[in-house]
């Protein structure tokens, strides 16, 4: 019997994207989409810096990463920081092209812009890191509302990556 399992591969997660990508830009809504694509494909093992220590742990099993260093997020022991270096794409009328945010921002940067814009900054705490988080769009974040918006979609071609119309 053959096996209804099938393996993944980087074409799929390619044509997925830009597929999903490319029809969010040709609808009614793209002129107030924001997209936000991060992801760990090897744990950021791949990644040459050592990643920044926010949040001291105060416990043994965290030594060999972490200093012992007082707590900044509660009673969270062994929580020490954002964690590996990783990729991370906004695309949006509202992004600037062409343009690398050398900014320190992180996935709950994501949560930190959705409690600004919808929860008016109110923050989920309970150890997140949201409150000391990176902002998207502040100075030299990834999002710009300061500059003028470019809402002409940039269409890609699932299968080359290649720009189709723009």
């Amino acid at each position: 019997m053959p096996s209804l399992r099938r393996h993944s591969r980087p074409i799929d997660e390619q044509h997925f994207l830009v597929n999903t990508i490319n029809q969010i830009e040709q609808s009614k809504y793209w002129k107030s989409t924001a997209i936000m694509i991060t992801y760990d494909d090897s744990d950021g093992w791949y990644d040459h810096q050592f990643m920044p220590i926010v949040n001291g742990s105060d416990t043994s099993a965290d030594t060999a990463i972490c200093s012992l260093v007082p707590m900044t997020l509660g009673s969270f022991t062994t929580r020490c920081g954002y964690g590996q270096r990783l990729p991370f794409l906004v695309i949006s009328p509202w992004t600037r092209q062409n343009y690398v945010s050398g900014n320190l921002t992180n996935t709950v940067s994501i949560v930190k812009f959705i409690e600004d814009n919808w929860l008016r900054g109110k923050r989920i705490g309970n150890g997140s890191y949201d409150a000391i988080s990176g902002s998207l769009y502040g100075r030299g974040g990834l999002l710009s509302f300061s500059t003028r918006p470019h809402f002409r979609p940039v269409i890609l071609n699932p299968d080359t990556g290649e720009v189709v119309s723009s």
